[in-house]
């Protein structure tokens, strides 16, 4: 009742003070309302309360500030609320709570150890309520030394009673690889029930060990805790990855079976691990089945789904989903757009793209990673050059944005601006060139003749050379007649891919062009001698 009296007089602030001083309002009331925005993300109505508490000097109050904190960060307004949490007295556990759990919710993960690391140079104690959100951020940075600390912290404090902690220990460990680790904890457990359970299957699915998972269930049934929808979603996503659709159906007959029934997320699991196996149909009809039995798609099944169209560059079907998502209320959600944006651009519908990119408040890394490479791969090279650059004064790049504008040099022939970005991935953005990234720079000095300089940059790869870093030196031999690199070359590919003769026929025609007809006649009776074949062709084209 305190909090809608609060919230009616705050409602009308603008015919006169905010809150008249005959009302007595408690400081939980208005801790209540300040949860309330939070939900509903309401930053406006947040301030104006904000204000308010200011005025009335309630906003020293620690518990209020504390809520504050959560607002803020929840509202994504991190600086503002890191402010705040410098407001009050180091010594105050709450401020470390409110600011940790706050980072760890909204993906700011380092951020979030970061303020362990802080409070720890503080000496203050650490409890129950500040280690899983700083567990959680460990796994999601990979951070298992800070982990391990706390795995002491958790021994020395006796807090492996606690089911959330213990939870998101093996979480922690699973996220950073360490399954052998998680399952050590997990046996260790006293009493185990389906939380710890749900971690541990989740991060054996994560690292591809369904048939793990499916048996740890099983295990803990016959202990007697009992799997739950969780549970079973899990296992059918880790099923799904596989590309084990009799299992996928297996798992839904006996989760029904053990009175659980199927959900959105079960299906959108299904339909995740079909495209990602590239059953493209598969992955149509299961969308359309789960239409069929009144299920209702979540924005994850729209960006779940919407890959299969880019990928066989279907946009008729890309097209319906856009309208379904529209009509069901999200194609605003970020990583809907950001599907819709990657949908369009592989498609090669380059305006539909940039102007839904446009559209978007905010963009993710993976948004402008898809509208970049979408100019690359369609021939407007200066665009997404452009692009890249805005990229980098907005968000933190990574490996794929510099697969993307590497791309667009090598389409373009720029070969000075293409050199110029490789060194910067590395010295100025730390990011150490992957495979990928010297196969991009072998085309583009092949294609300007520099196949020399392509091989000597070869041989200074870290790693050995892949397919598609030797296949764009043979081709560039190709095209500019080196014969003695066009040999290394198709050593190397026989090497890496015996049973192909495309490379050899690439090699028959150089040595055709430059006259080596006794070379010709050799490679062929080899090829012929090993019963090297074409592959046959295919077609993305569907039947009317």
């Amino acid at each position: 009742m305190n909090a809608l009296i609060v919230g009616s007089l705050i409602r009308g602030s603008h015919k006169g003070s905010i809150i008249r001083r005959s009302f007595h309002v408690s400081p939980s009331a208005y801790g209540e309302l300040i949860e309330i925005y939070t939900r509903g993300r309401a930053l406006y109505k947040g301030k104006i309360l904000h204000a308010h508490l200011i005025v009335t000097g309630l906003a020293r109050l620690t518990l209020l500030t504390s809520n504050l904190i959560t607002f803020y960060a929840e509202c994504r307004n991190i600086l503002y609320a890191r402010k705040l949490f410098d407001e009050i007295p180091k010594t105050n556990i709450r401020r470390w709570i409110a600011l940790t759990g706050a980072y760890a919710r909204r993906g700011y993960h380092q951020e979030a150890v970061n303020v362990f690391h802080e409070m720890q140079s503080q000496g203050l104690k650490q409890n129950v309520f500040v280690i899983p959100s700083v567990l959680k951020a460990c796994g999601h940075v990979s951070d298992t030394m800070t982990g391990e600390k706390i795995h002491c912290v958790v021994l020395k404090h006796s807090f492996e009673t606690d089911a959330f902690v213990i939870s998101a220990l093996i979480d922690m460990y699973s996220k950073c690889g360490n399954t052998e680790k998680a399952k050590r904890v997990f046996d260790e457990m006293v009493q185990k029930d389906s939380i710890a359970m749900n971690s541990m299957v989740s991060g054996y699915v994560q690292h591809g060990h369904a048939d793990e998972a499916l048996n740890l269930v099983e295990e803990m049934e016959i202990l007697g805790v009992m799997p739950n929808l969780v549970s079973w979603n899990t296992l059918i996503a880790g099923f799904s990855q596989k590309g084990d659709q009799v299992m996928v159906s297996k798992l839904f007959y006996l989760m029904r079976t053990n009175g659980v029934e199927p959900d959105a997320v079960s299906w959108t699991s299904v339909i995740s691990g079909l495209v990602q196996n590239f059953f493209n149909n598969e992955a149509f009809n299961t969308f359309k089945q789960m239409l069929s039995r009144g299920f209702i798609p979540t924005s994850a099944t729209i960006s779940s789904i919407l890959p299969a169209c880019a990928s066989v560059a279907n946009v008729r079907r890309g097209k319906e989903i856009h309208g379904y998502a529209l009509m069901i209320g999200v194609e605003d959600d970020l990583y809907v757009r950001s599907a819709l944006v990657d949908m369009y651009a592989k498609c090669g519908f380059i305006s539909e793209a940039r102007t839904l990119f446009s559209k978007m408040s905010e963009r993710n890394t993976v948004t402008w990673n898809s509208m970049i490479f979408g100019y690359a791969n369609h021939g407007h090279c200066n665009e997404a050059i452009e692009l890249f650059y805005q990229m980098e004064e907005e968000k933190k790049l990574d490996h794929l944005s510099f697969t993307a504008v590497l791309t667009a040099c090598c389409h373009a022939g720029l070969v000075e601006p293409g050199q110029m970005l490789f060194r910067m991935m590395q010295e100025k953005h730390k990011i150490m060139p992957r495979t990928e990234h010297y196969a991009c720079m072998v085309d583009l000095l092949g294609r300007a003749g520099r196949v020399i300089e392509a091989y000597n940059l070869i041989k200074t790869m870290p790693s050995d050379p892949d397919l598609f870093v030797w296949g764009a030196l043979l081709g560039a031999c190709k095209h500019h007649g080196n014969v003695d690199l066009a040999e290394i070359a198709a050593k190397h590919l026989s090497e890496l891919e015996p049973g192909s003769a495309a490379n050899n026929l690439l090699l028959t025609d150089l040595y055709a062009n430059t006259g080596s007809w006794s070379k010709v006649t050799r490679l062929k009776k080899m090829m012929k001698k090993r019963k090297l074949r074409r592959f046959p062709g295919c077609s993305w084209i569907e039947a009317a």
